[in-house]
């Protein structure tokens, strides 16, 4: 077992960022651990690398305890935070030389290992130039570099596609997956294309708590045979006359006076949700069906 949360609690004041979440990843694996901003996502991963302290329960890497050995767990992480904090005047070679030499690398094995992580990385061209004078898909990349310098078991990554353009995007997606085969990767992130682009199971924390562990697949088949129909009116309606029609199993109230309705397999509810707004003298504005896609699923599980 690569990493296994256990019980993990942490409290700010009066405030439960982390409630009592625990999940288990495995070696080869890119765990997406998703949410909404301040779900709890960051404080978990800054938790995993000894950053931050628990308030109750622990995170467990290859085994090290994050409260008891805390240097055991850093030697396992490699860890490129949100905010990728780079020496901006430092040349590229020059930092990498830095952070290796941080983490116990000299020598040979330093040299050998930075030629390694630019040729990985893709920053050869770009080895002789400052940080500073990167675009920051380049910069995720030397982030990436100094996270893997020292060879780690486990890779840590937050929101490391942040901001970036969608050639920027497709690169470092692509560099995460070839990295993910012989690591464990735990990527945070609120971004849906990126589940589906680059990770093997999700994790959905929502106000601190899990409210989905899946691979994949089978969280895009969570009820795929649900029929979703959105309806748009003038002005608020009362959604409990909606129990007048039989196939109708759910409603979501969204934005700007829209309805999100799941009603049973197969069943088509627009004429019949037309025919009551006709009776209620509603003014309807707009009724589609939609698809329940991964984005849907997302939606429904931290709106909740």
């Amino acid at each position: 077992m690569s990493v296994e949360v256990k019980n993990l609690t942490k409290i700010f004041g009066s405030q439960r960022a982390v409630d009592n979440i625990s999940f288990k990843v495995n070696k080869g694996q890119i765990l997406g651990f998703l949410g909404p901003n301040g779900a709890g996502k960051s404080t978990t991963m800054k938790i995993a690398t000894c950053y931050l302290p628990p308030s109750e329960g622990t995170i467990l890497v290859n085994g090290y305890d994050v409260v008891a050995e805390p240097i055991n767990v850093r030697r396992q992480v490699g860890y490129l935070p949100e905010h990728n904090p780079l020496y901006l005047d430092m040349y590229v070679k020059e930092y990498l030389e830095f952070a290796g030499s941080v983490n116990g690398l000299k020598g040979s094995a330093l040299k050998n290992r930075i030629s390694e992580m630019v040729s990985l990385c893709g920053l050869t061209a770009e080895q002789g130039k400052k940080i500073g004078s990167l675009s920051k898909g380049y910069r995720q990349r030397v982030g990436l570099a100094q996270a893997l310098i020292h060879d780690p078991e486990v890779l840590i990554l937050d929101e490391p596609t942040t901001g970036l353009d969608p050639n920027q995007l497709s690169e470092i997606r692509a560099l995460i997956k070839n990295i993910g085969r012989e690591k464990t990767v735990i990527f945070s992130t609120h971004i849906m294309q990126e589940v589906t682009a680059i990770c093997d199971r999700v994790v959905i924390i929502n106000k601190g708590a899990v409210v989905a562990d899946a691979e994949v697949g089978a969280l895009e088949n969570l009820n795929k045979n649900e029929v979703l129909t959105i309806a748009e009116f003038e002005s608020p309606i009362d959604t409990t006359l909606f129990s007048t029609i039989p196939a109708i199993i759910a409603i979501d109230s969204l934005p700007n006076n829209r309805y999100r309705i799941h009603s049973q397999p197969g069943q088509d509810v627009r004429s019949a949700i037309f025919t009551l707004a006709g009776n209620q003298q509603w003014s309807l504005v707009g009724l589609r069906q939609e698809e329940n896609s991964l984005e849907q699923i997302f939606k429904q599980l931290t709106s909740k």
